[in-house]
């Protein structure tokens, strides 16, 4: 096996090392002999040699070169895996895993620093996957599962909740890694929806509407919809009051079909579809 460096500060590496945790992982994703499961950064393979055993094919895609090398080292001689060295956000993931519904299953330990470009990539293929099972920083799976009027609600909240079923498993506390984190994780479950949580119209409007809301926090939710420009600012009044809304009140006290109300509303506006001009 090729000798393995030290973790990288610079590639936020924190290897999973508690074989309990690691089980627990594995029930959460709810394998079968003839699933077939991504595995994003897989690092040292803890995970990996699990899924192995459980799984009729697995891909795993690690960022660091020497750790790929190391895994296909060790996997030299097992058809039923594939490693590739690449950046996840860059890969073709399509090309690579086929164009067939809900055929993988997703099994990750996330990389902290880039774990919302992550989610938001596996929303773009949704359809591809039946079940994800993923590790974050318990911040951003607070954010995932958050209701509305508190501070973790937000715009992963929403645009994630609108096409998954998302639910917290358990918490992953810092001495099951080395080297240890900082701060706590935890492993969330996301099951794709066959259709969207809630009707919103034209989708990029929803996802607007969403951004423009959170965009300014402390602000109204009349005057961050004036900022976004998705209306004239003459009109956004009345579009609110048609929806039911007070204007006074804040973007994270709407729930999910207050915003597709909105974007409901919005969405024959060229205003609201057209890119913005400046």
């Amino acid at each position: 096996m090729t000798a393995l460096r030290r973790p990288l500060k610079s590639l936020g590496q924190n290897f999973l090392v508690d074989g309990n945790i690691i089980a627990k992982i594995i029930r959460a994703a709810e394998p079968d002999p003839k699933d077939c499961i991504l595995e994003i950064g897989p690092g040292r393979g803890a995970l990996s040699d699990l899924l192995v055993q459980h799984a009729r094919r697995v891909t795993l895609v690690e960022f660091d070169h020497a750790l790929a090398a190391a895994l296909k080292e060790r996997y030299a001689e097992n058809d039923q895996v594939r490693v590739i060295d690449g950046d996840i956000l860059a890969l073709d993931l399509a090309s690579v895993l086929g164009t067939e519904p809900a055929a993988w299953k997703v099994v990750a330990n996330l990389p902290y620093n880039i774990s919302t470009p992550i989610l938001f990539r596996l929303l773009e293929l949704r359809n591809l996957f039946s079940r994800l099972v993923l590790m974050l920083q318990r911040e951003v799976g607070e954010r995932l599962v958050a209701l509305p009027d508190c501070a973790d609600y937000g715009v992963t909240t929403l645009l994630l909740g609108l096409w998954f079923d998302i639910r917290r498993e358990f918490i992953v506390p810092p001495t099951c890694f080395h080297p240890r984190p900082k701060v706590e994780s935890a492993v969330l479950s996301f099951v794709p929806l066959q259709r969207p949580r809630v009707e919103v119209g034209d989708e990029a409007v929803f996802r607007k509407v969403v951004k423009g809301a959170f965009a300014m926090r402390r602000k109204t939710l009349s005057n961050c919809l004036k900022a976004a420009e998705l209306a004239p600012a003459d009109e956004v009044g009345m579009i609110l009051e048609r929806c039911g809304i007070d204007g006074r009140r804040r973007g994270e006290t709407l729930s999910m079909e207050e915003f597709a109300a909105l974007s409901r509303s919005l969405s024959g506006l060229p205003s609201a579809t057209e890119p913005r001009r400046h």
